[in-house]
């Protein structure tokens, strides 16, 4: 589904031009309207459809769902604006996911349910059921799909660990509350695994997912040791790009491996309760295919390999310890997450299984890591339902260790530079460590590659040669009119063409020239749209000089930047011959239909380069 898909209006656009010698920019408009939208009365939420949860996606614009529902009949996610919502009632203008799933372990019914196609920095509402049977209704908002953002970092609640499923679970709805309330533009809820005690008892899930945090907020679940032999988990959480065939026939129970995009992190989040290598296998693959679309990876799963707690030294630690560290550092991964052994370490950088730099100082603020160096985190408890002792054997791994025995969470901060993992007490330790407080903080950055094969260029530019190269926009019409944007199934769509422009070249050598172009977003007031929508067809009009025309950019609505890059319209090679050549360009303009009504203005700046 496309949120495009949810509101429709109607359309009608003009244009305007402007020119320069240097560099020549056309102003275009466009005017769209839209109507009011109806809403139903209000209605009463069914108890049918439980353990709601919002998951994220395979990228920042997705969003997948799971819920329970008491009886085995076909179900669907609605999602609608939540500019729409009228007296609290649900948008009468929505968008249906049809729901999969089947029976649950429990003797329920599990659905799953996707919603592609999201718009940044927009507010939604959903609901899940069937018609005249719809749970409460719920809210998420997208953020900005480019730049920096925090997600928050929680290990291994267990609920009903300590005994008292009550107690477990008010410690890891505090910590939720704590984290989201010092962080409220938090873009991801990311656990460690071990979300239950016991992989079967849905009182445990349901009190595990008891706060609507996790129906507001993405989730990612990590599968813990405490979540296995019970289908429970994969039939409660929709992770995206699962493969269950990773770490297959080993007994595990529920299950795989998955990965997500989001903004410039490449995350993999494997379910370590198996030990075999297909888990190397699985990375190695989806490092090739996506690797190269993100600036940073961050790995998670459960059993941690750097740890402080009793597990550090158990066989199937040391085991994971062996196998695991060379390759993830040849895989380049950035930092790994992870829980198990619910006390807090940060490991030194580790290359290869070794301290990457033994000039690393404990505990430092900040670390720089080379090729290979790799960033261990292990969290603490989140709900405090269960704290191990620290062994304290000098463990050579270990930067920071921490167990104050209150709860903890991570807010980790992500920049194009940077990443920051931000330990904080969500539980007070007596009066000088209050809640927030913190427990550990830590600037990974990169080493800048040195660039052992950069050459130095240079170059000495002789006097021009006899001639001149000249271009103008050709004639005095000073507006570029494309009409009236008519419905054209999901979108609306424009045509028309560029004025023409004039080169002529009469220098001895003809040296290479090209005419290139680039749009601004469509603005009225406030209100905007993107210029990728604007899209040509470049054309040579009245031949010369050998001019060639540039190749068509086709209009970004259904995917690609269209003209808010820099695109050509014309060029000649070098050594062409003189002359004089008209350059035209056809012009269409393909715009979302749920752009809101009104004039619209941008401007198309022409350049010359010779």
């Amino acid at each position: 589904m496309s949120s495009d898909d949810i509101r429709r209006a109607s359309a009608s656009l003009h244009r305007r031009t402007t020119t320069r010698l240097a560099a020549a920019a056309v102003c275009i408009g466009v005017m769209l309207g839209g109507g009011a939208i109806a809403a139903p009365a209000a209605f009463a939420a069914s108890a049918n459809q439980t353990d709601i949860v919002l998951h994220v996606g395979s990228d920042q614009s997705q969003r997948n769902f799971s819920w329970y529902s008491a009886a085995d009949v076909p179900q669907v996610v609605q999602v609608a604006y939540a500019s729409d919502v009228v007296g609290g009632a649900f948008p009468q203008v929505s968008k249906s996911i049809p729901a999969t799933g089947g029976p649950t372990t429990s003797g329920e019914f599990n659905r799953f349910a996707t919603v592609t196609g999201l718009k940044e920095n927009t507010a939604y509402v959903y609901r899940v059921g069937t018609e005249g049977d719809w749970s409460a209704t719920y809210s998420f908002r997208t953020q900005k799909f480019t730049g920096d953002f925090n997600f928050l970092f929680f290990g291994d609640p267990q609920i009903g660990s300590s005994g008292n499923v009550p107690n477990d679970a008010a410690g890891w709805v505090d910590t939720l509350n704590v984290a989201t309330a010092a962080y409220p533009d938090t873009e991801m809820l990311f656990s460690a695994g071990d979300q239950v005690e016991t992989a079967a008892n849905e009182t445990q899930y349901e009190a595990f997912l008891q706060s609507d945090k996790l129906r507001q907020i993405p989730f990612v679940a990590t599968n813990g040791n405490h979540d296995v032999g019970s289908k429970a988990y994969e039939q409660h959480f929709n992770t995206p790009n699962v493969d269950r065939t990773a770490g297959a026939n080993t007994g595990t129970g529920s299950g795989g491996d998955y990965w997500f995009i989001y903004k410039d992190v490449l995350f993999l989040d494997i379910n370590s309760n198996s030990r075999d290598a297909s888990h190397i296998a699985w990375m190695q693959k989806i490092v090739a295919e996506q690797g190269s679309k993100a600036k940073w990876k961050v790995l998670a799963f459960h059993h941690s390999i750097y740890s402080s707690g009793p597990h550090a030294t158990d066989s199937d630690i040391l085991d994971r310890r062996n196998v695991l560290p060379t390759a993830i550092s040849d895989l380049g991964i950035d930092l790994v997450l992870q829980g198990h052994d619910h006390s807090y370490a940060r490991s030194y950088l580790i290359r290869n299984g070794e301290k990457a730099n033994a000039a690393e100082a404990a505990g430092a603020d900040s670390v720089v890591a080379g090729p290979g160096g790799v960033l261990y985190v292990t969290a603490n408890s989140a709900s405090g339902s269960k704290y191990y002792d620290l062994q304290n054997k000098g463990f050579w791994w270990l930067s920071v260790q921490n167990q104050e025995k209150v709860r903890n969470y991570s807010a980790i901060d992500i920049t194009s530079n940077a990443i920051t993992v931000k330990t904080l007490r969500s539980q007070a330790n007596g009066s000088d460590k209050p809640v927030n407080s913190i427990v550990d903080q830590v600037t990974l950055t990169r080493e800048a590659k040195p660039d052992t094969d950069a050459q130095q260029l240079q170059v000495t530019v002789p006097e021009a040669a006899p001639g001149e190269f000249v271009w103008n926009v050709d004639g005095t019409n000073g507006l570029v009119d494309l009409g009236k944007a008519v419905a054209a199934g999901d979108h609306y769509a424009a045509v028309g063409s560029i004025n023409p422009i004039r080169v002529t070249d009469t220098r001895a050598a003809g040296p290479q020239w090209s005419i290139s172009a680039q749009v601004s977003d469509f603005a009225a007031g406030d209100k905007k749209f993107s210029g990728k929508y604007l899209g040509w067809t470049p054309a040579v009009t009245q031949a010369g000089g050998d001019a060639k025309a540039g190749d068509r950019v086709q209009s970004g609505f259904s995917g690609g930047n269209g003209l808010s890059a820099s695109s050509t319209l014309g060029h000649a090679d070098g050594g062409h011959s003189k002359g004089s050549a008209k350059l035209g360009a056809a012009l269409e303009l393909d715009i979302p239909v749920d752009v809101a009504n009104g004039t619209y203005t941008a401007t198309l700046t022409l350049t010359a380069l010779s």
